[in-house]
């Protein structure tokens, strides 16, 4: 039974598509309240985790506590959970407003208070300025910040993110990191983010998940990782890598005495 003291507990997940085994019996636990990524190359599972654990795939085997209760065959609309998507996945014939709005018209007890939740939402994104436009017309920035206060309107307690700052460019994402925890603080809310990112998995997590092929390295937090890699993979896919990044930007950047 998944421990109450979590706000998500995994136990000997596997999912395979035909002859190719996608999850290979992986097992981890969230905290509440943490910022947990999941970080590994193209094709080693992750987003495949994040479709099982908010109900759009079905495990092989293994089932999902969340708060110690099994959700393993639950519909999406029942885990409390929200996801932000690569492509954002906003409504161009709705505006800002609306698309926030969108998330609530089908919770009836919500219909009549969902215009309040949306300007509160847009507000604290900081894009009430921006509610009348169209999504074609705001930045990649501006486009991910209202798909993320739709996926705050129905204030779940779980929000995952399937590498969500891939398409932007580099300015952007060093400050859509900062707002990303900011909103995590001002709503408590517990953060499971994909990315093969290590210096963007470095800058934001409290742990991160290593993955290759199907299953879990190591689980531990940025400082564990560089000291107690736990293999050889491990060394060389999250710390060279970071090394490689570090060496290549001092070279050209001069430290005054």
């Amino acid at each position: 039974m998944g421990a109450l003291s979590h706000k998500l507990t995994v136990e000997d997940l596997s999912k395979s598509y035909g002859s190719k085994t996608v999850l290979d019996h992986i097992s981890f636990e969230v905290q509440d309240g943490e910022f947990l990524s999941i970080l590994g190359p193209s094709g080693c599972g992750k987003t495949t985790i994040l479709r099982l654990l908010i109900g759009l795939l079905t495990p092989d085997s293994g089932r999902i506590f969340k708060d110690g209760a099994d959700i393993t065959a639950l519909p999406p609309a029942r885990r409390g959970m929200g996801i932000v998507f690569q492509n954002y996945a906003l409504f161009e014939n709705m505006t800002v407003r609306q698309n926030v709005e969108y998330a609530l018209r089908f919770h009836r007890e919500l219909k009549a208070s969902r215009g309040e939740i949306a300007e509160d939402l847009l507000h604290r994104v900081g894009l009430w300025d921006q509610r009348d436009k169209w999504p074609g017309k705001l930045s990649g920035g501006q486009q991910q910040r209202v798909a993320i206060a739709r996926t705050l309107a129905l204030s779940p307690d779980v929000i995952l993110f399937d590498e969500p700052m891939s398409a932007l460019d580099v300015d952007t994402r060093l400050i859509l990191r900062k707002e990303i925890k900011d909103i995590q603080k001002a709503f408590g809310t517990t953060m499971i983010y994909i990315t093969h990112d290590q210096e963007e998995a470095f800058a934001m997590s409290d742990r991160i998940m290593v993955m290759e092929t199907g299953r879990i390295h190591q689980v531990d937090t940025p400082e564990g990782l560089v000291t107690r890699p736990a293999d050889d993979y491990v060394r060389r896919f999250v710390l060279e890598n970071l090394q490689t990044k570090a060496d290549s930007l001092s070279r050209f950047i001069q430290v005054k005495p």
